[in-house]
């Protein structure tokens, strides 16, 4: 039971990033490059914070560390920017799909051999994006908003594949974060951007505690959960995201967002399906 609360507690930690983005942008409070570098830079001082609790060791040097801190920050850029106009929901859908495709595709770029689930799977969830940004009947989001959720889809797609097979994947997470201040603190100066003190409070919310914190507890329950399973837990943020959005926001949702949600859901959840075990020879 304690595990099954703390992965549940994980999945709305991860939900409440769109839910404090979208609150902070959309209400004038933060410009996204602004709520970015407060956010990367929030989330950077609690897992540095963590790491030396814990004794590890922070390493800020090598070519993971690069793809890592670039991916990170087109992540945070994207994600921020894109909350001008997408409600959390849709937002948290698109990203969840677009990560799950870039994935599979830079995997089979580097020759991996897919198999029929996993391309069924990603051509269910692309046909779910279809009814949620077909512009048929009305667009359900903004084209340039789901642009730049795609954009940040694909970062982190990039930084979860780089990251696999980190020794210390806490400590390899606090240094990315480190690292991405930079970059995020560049595309600041070059847009320019402005942040009151309720921006400030809901970044720093998204960086230390639902990034920074959600990311240390997901990395604590993710050893005790089955690969299926990790990957299953997962699919409940977009609909946490949506239900949140809609109750805390004042968010609609209607039939055709609801029919093309499941079908990235389910998508998604086709693609991860673990492959099946050879049979034993009697």
């Amino acid at each position: 039971m304690r595990l099954i609360l703390l992965t549940v507690l994980t999945m709305c930690a991860f939900a409440s990033n769109s839910l404090l983005n979208r609150l902070a942008v959309e209400s004038g409070h933060a410009d996204p490059g602004a709520f970015a570098l407060v956010r990367t830079a929030a989330g950077a001082a609690m897992l540095v914070a963590l790491v030396l609790i814990r004794r590890r060791t922070l390493i800020l040097t090598g070519k993971k560390r690069l793809i890592g801190a670039g991916s990170l920050a087109l992540y945070m850029l994207g994600f921020s920017s894109a909350y001008l106009t997408l409600d959390a929901g849709a937002g948290a859908l698109i990203l969840f799909g677009v990560v799950q495709m870039s994935m599979l595709a830079i995997s089979a770029a580097r020759g991996t051999v897919l198999r029929v689930p996993q391309l069924a799977g990603a051509g269910v969830a692309l046909a779910g994006l279809a009814v949620v940004l077909w512009p048929g009947g009305g667009a359900l989001v903004d084209v340039g908003g789901a642009a730049l959720m795609a954009a940040a889809g694909l970062g982190w797609g990039i930084y979860t594949l780089a990251g696999r097979g980190e020794p210390d994947p806490l400590a390899a997470t606090a240094a990315n974060f480190c690292l991405a201040l930079p970059v995020t603190a560049l595309a600041l100066l070059v847009a320019g951007a402005g942040i009151t003190g309720a921006g400030i409070l809901l970044a720093v919310l998204s960086g230390a505690v639902t990034s920074g914190l959600g990311y240390a507890l997901w990395y604590a329950v993710l050893p005790r959960l089955q690969p299926a399973m990790a990957a299953t837990v997962q699919l409940s943020v977009p609909p946490l995201a949506v239900i949140g959005g809609v109750t805390l926001l004042g968010e609609t949702v209607g039939l055709r967002f609801v029919i093309g949600a499941a079908l990235v859901v389910g998508g998604i959840a086709l693609s991860s399906r673990p492959a099946p075990r050879p049979a034993a020879r009697s």
